[in-house]
């Protein structure tokens, strides 16, 4: 049988090494091929079409014979219920199954048919990653607003500005690429700088 691990984690300080691990071993012990792997450190919250690695599994699918794709657990495929239950609705209009491997649920039964009992699972599932996304925006902006109540202040310190020279130094990938006629938002997407920082580089070019 055919198929495709997907990965992901939300930022760069965690890691998806043990979610592809466990995910391939469960495939070995299944005895299925798997024929490509997909991985990206992105915010589940992100829409689909701005994933790129979920993007482009969906066009492998559309693309190659692949019966099923595994995936850790539900939030790691979208935080977004809309986002993940049109993703799982398109899979299986295409005959392919998704195995959520921290639940042992697959979307397809052995005959090819939706699994009704996943399908119901899911849907709660994705609800609940989804309030969960927004009770942590919640929480985020409560804390902000408290601390700001405290004569908090948040950000840099007012007055504060970076010498030409730490400038430089921090941001010497982005100028070299300034400096060879990249775009603002090619820049970006390589090095992960925001483009109004970039865009206040362009002094040192």
């Amino acid at each position: 049988m055919k198929t495709i691990i997907y990965a992901r984690v939300s930022t760069n300080g965690q890691d998806y090494e043990r979610q592809i691990s466990d995910l391939r071993e469960y495939a070995n012990r299944m005895g299925y091929t798997v024929v490509k792997e997909f991985s990206e450190k992105v915010s589940g919250a992100k829409k689909v079409e701005e994933r790129e690695a979920l993007t482009d599994l969906l066009n492998y699918v559309k693309d190659n014979e692949v019966e099923k794709v595994l995936i850790y657990e539900c939030s790691r495929l979208s935080r977004r219920a809309v986002d993940f239950l049109t993703v799982i609705e398109s899979l299986t209009e295409q005959g392919v199954s998704v195995y959520i491997h921290q639940n042992g649920l697959e979307t397809l039964q052995p005959n090819g048919k939706p699994n009704p009992i996943a399908q119901l699972v899911l849907g709660i599932l994705a609800q609940f990653n989804s309030m969960e996304r927004d009770l942590i925006r919640s929480r985020m902006v409560s804390g902000y607003n408290h601390y700001r109540s405290c004569v908090g202040v948040v950000g840099r310190k007012k007055g504060y500005r970076k010498t030409d020279e730490q400038m430089k130094t921090q941001y010497a990938e982005e100028i070299k690429l300034l400096k060879k006629s990249y775009s603002l938002r090619n820049i970006s997407k390589l090095t992960g700088t925001s483009v109004n920082t970039i865009r206040k580089l362009q002094i040192f070019v």
